[in-house]
């Protein structure tokens, strides 16, 4: 066994990046200043976009894409039940109504089919998740968003390097937002990211994520001389830090690095566990580029002889951390008693969300860690 505990989600952090931010540091500039605007235009150009505004979570950038849409209270948004609960919460703080749409039991990502049978007069928006890093379904998505006039705005907290068709995951709708949270494959500590198409989008995102503000801090204070700013509407405190952006600068010059060294972990977890009673991931669909985010196992009790609960705790006692990705967002108390919501009619989010477990899948990994994975999970399901 492991003396120490492998974190699940451990961030691969290199001494480039400590003497980026101890550079920051030293530089009297912390707040938002020109890092951030570096990391936007880098992460733009990554991206093949145009327009990009840092700002402090993907919370922060879902929530403030679904205002710039002009989505206002009674309009629904689509979204899917397999998610974390900040998707379908910033739709709630916009003050819309969230609508469910089941998943593909497979991709796990949401189904087009199931979509399309929630549109109403109602449906202004599609908030599609690339779960896990593998990209949803976009064409039949776009062409019902095109059909009946929807915005698209997609959620690509675990889809920094997803690509679909040719086309990156964040250019397909008129927003695409991006975490850069500590367990994610780029990271700034708390950070994230809208990509926006038109540039009056881009504009307006700036002043709500700065208070409502016509001018930010550096534009304010730097060299350039003092300038005076206008409240211009009722904005929010969402904005990036340079002490941020400084470590997101260093770890996007690693992406490319980092994405492959997980995707020699997933292939090495696809061949080692190929034998035992467990789903693994489906194969990566073709013109596909999967993330690599997530390497998320389902664990079903009748064909392993375990719960996916009691698998949980028989792997951290083994010093592995592990994750679930995720309960579905019918089983949470809140959303039951306001939407009345079931778990029960969103059947395929509701299994996957009862079996899944995820691996440690991270650049920081070692072949040794990767190893002691393998050998605990087989040494799990050996006992059952």
């Amino acid at each position: 066994m492991r003396e120490k505990f492998l974190v699940f989600g451990s961030p691969r952090i290199s001494e480039d990046e400590i003497e980026e931010v101890v550079s920051c540091l030293r530089s009297g500039w912390i707040g938002t200043g020109p890092r951030v605007a570096e990391f936007e235009r880098r992460f733009a150009a990554y991206k093949d976009a145009e327009h990009a505004v840092a700002v402090n979570s993907c919370t922060a950038a879902l929530h403030l894409s679904i205002l710039a849409a002009g989505i206002k209270p009674g309009d629904e948004v689509i979204t899917t039940p397999l998610t974390f609960c900040a998707s379908v919460n910033a739709i709630i703080h916009a003050g819309a109504t969230p609508v469910l749409a089941d998943v593909d039991p497979r991709s796990m990502n949401i189904d087009p089919k199931s979509v399309k049978t929630k549109i109403t007069s109602r449906t202004k928006a599609i908030l599609p998740v690339h779960f896990a890093g593998r990209a949803c379904d976009m064409d039949p998505l776009c062409a019902l968003a095109d059909e009946h006039g929807l915005t698209i705005i997609e959620d690509c907290a675990h889809a920094i390097e997803t690509e679909y068709h040719g086309r990156k995951a964040g250019r397909f709708g008129d927003f695409g937002c991006f975490s850069f949270y500590v367990t994610k494959n780029i990271i700034t500590g708390e950070g994230g990211l809208i990509l926006a198409r038109k540039p009056e989008h881009a504009a307006r995102l700036k002043v709500l994520a700065l208070h409502g503000m016509s001018s930010d801090a550096w534009n304010r204070f730097g060299d350039s001389g003092y300038k005076h700013y206008l409240v211009t509407e009722a904005g929010f405190k969402y904005n990036m830090m340079d002490l941020q952006a400084s470590l997101g600068l260093r770890q996007l010059d690693k992406a490319e690095a980092y994405w492959l060294r997980r995707e020699a972990i997933w292939a090495r977890y696809m061949d080692a566990l190929a034998d035992l009673p467990l789903t693994l991931p489906a194969p990566v669909e073709a013109n596909t580029r999967h993330a690599y985010h997530l390497y998320s196992v389902m664990v079903d009790e009748t064909r392993t002889g375990i719960s996916r609960d009691a698998f949980l705790t028989a792997m951290t006692g083994r010093k592995i951390g592990v994750g679930v990705h995720y309960l579905s967002i019918p089983e949470h108390p809140y959303y039951q008693e306001r939407f009345g919501w079931s778990p029960q009619d969103y059947p395929h989010a509701r299994d996957i969300g009862r079996q899944t477990v995820s691996l440690p899948l991270s650049a920081k990994l070692t072949d040794e860690d990767v190893d002691d994975v393998i050998t605990a999970v087989r040494e799990v399901l050996a006992k059952f």
